[in-house]
């Protein structure tokens, strides 16, 4: 989303009442979204920004949780069996978008608990 877009949203403007938030005040909002993790500018000159529901941290605890709570520990999946799948239909990852997705198992894989593979038709990832 970019700042533009951000004042004409129904999160910063509410048309019935014919008032808008002030881009400043925007500003502040998002700021705090970033500082709390659930923001990311995507350009330098923060104009064009990502809210997240969740961090990718958060995200691949869910993940790894359902990994371990199945028994699929030292088992490879690939991306679209984990979002797609129907073993995780009704897991809250189902669904995610794939870029969210990559950084969720890049941050498992920070702590060692998972490896971003890559199979003949994409991407898949191990579980330690």
């Amino acid at each position: 989303m970019t700042l533009r877009e951000a004042q004409d949203s129904p999160l910063f403007a509410n048309r019935r009442l014919q008032r808008k938030l002030p881009p400043e005040a925007i500003q502040v909002v998002l700021e705090e979204l970033r500082k709390n993790g659930n923001l990311e500018w995507l350009d330098k000159n923060k104009t064009s920004f990502l809210i997240m529901w969740r961090r990718p941290e958060e995200w691949g605890k869910l993940i790894y949780q359902w990994v371990s709570k199945n028994g699929l520990t030292n088992s490879v999946f690939t991306l679209y069996e984990l979002i797609s799948g129907d073993d995780t239909a009704n897991e809250e990852f189902h669904g995610l978008d794939e870029a969210m997705l990559l950084r969720a198992l890049q941050a498992l894989q920070q702590e060692h608990k998972a490896e971003i593979i890559t199979l003949d038709d994409g991407r898949g990832v191990k579980f330690f």
